[in-house]
């Protein structure tokens, strides 16, 4: 890994007695603690990172941001995206801004998430801060997702290379949207969660090569690279992370390009008001 790599995308979860899950929620994930996580990157040879809020916290950022605080507390540089409502509090903002936090999401696909509704409230608030929305969406199943992404005035990042069965193929038009979004620079895109559309049960999800390389030759620019730790609510079989990371080796082959992926577009993403 280059010097400052950055993993876009992990959770932590847990323990579950001091961090209550909402009733709300899609799935009950087993205890992933920041100590594991920490040891992943050190295994991996990453040096920074971005904890998202996952689903199952519903509003309460709690896990999250103390997660962030411990990092935070002994020099790490970490960043966050939370989920709030969208009467969210300036105070309250600026509370997660100083605790690291430099995004919200917006889930479309699990329970206890924001709705398309709550994001034009948001966006303008956020614009302000130079925050970004995250949207973790199915691509296929968004009507107007260019018009809509277009009108927005803060920085959008789309999860998981869209989130698309891999089945329903590269030339999809929703998924030429997203790369045509990429490639206007209206959108930056996660490289992650490949077992979460591929149609094969285990390493190297070779059906997913092709959309992370037309993602990546739309804008490399607007890429990210994310783990997806600890690969929560997943219908194949546990992936291991060293293999998981030389998937980005196939999807982008040169090196300088890796360089934007890990470092560079990341620097500019989440950590530019360092």
């Amino acid at each position: 890994m280059p010097p400052g790599a950055v993993d876009c995308h992990a959770h932590v979860f847990g323990p579950a007695e001091h961090y209550a899950y909402t009733s709300e929620r899609t799935y009950t994930p087993p205890d992933a603690s920041l100590k594991a996580y920490q040891q992943l990157h050190q295994t991996l040879g990453i040096e920074r990172g971005v904890l998202v809020q996952p689903s199952v916290y519903g509003l309460d950022n709690s896990a999250t941001r103390d997660a962030l605080r411990a990092l935070r507390q002994k020099g790490r540089d970490y960043r966050g995206v939370a989920v709030v409502s969208s009467e969210v509090s300036e105070k309250q903002l600026d509370a997660l801004h100083q605790d690291g936090f430099r995004g919200i999401r917006l889930n479309l696909l699990f329970k206890g998430g924001l709705q398309w509704k709550d994001v034009v409230a948001l966006s303008e608030r956020l614009a302000a801060r130079r925050w970004h929305l995250q949207f973790l969406i199915d691509v296929s199943d968004v009507d107007e997702l260019e018009q809509r992404i277009k009108r927005l005035p803060t920085h959008c990042v789309i999860d998981h290379m869209g989130h698309m069965e891999a089945g329903k193929g590269v030339e999809h038009p929703k998924f030429q949207t997203l790369c045509r979004l990429l490639a206007d620079g209206h959108a930056w895109v996660k490289l992650s969660g490949a077992y979460r559309t591929t149609g094969r049960q285990h390493l190297p999800y070779e059906d997913i090569t092709p959309f992370a390389q037309a993602l990546i030759n739309s804008n490399a620019e607007r890429c990210v690279w994310g783990s997806d730790w600890p690969h929560p609510h997943i219908s194949v079989p546990m992936p291991n992370d060293g293999p998981l990371l030389d998937e980005l080796a196939n999807w982008a082959p040169d090196k300088h390009v890796r360089q934007r992926i890990l470092v560079d577009n990341p620097e500019a993403l989440y950590f530019a008001d360092s």
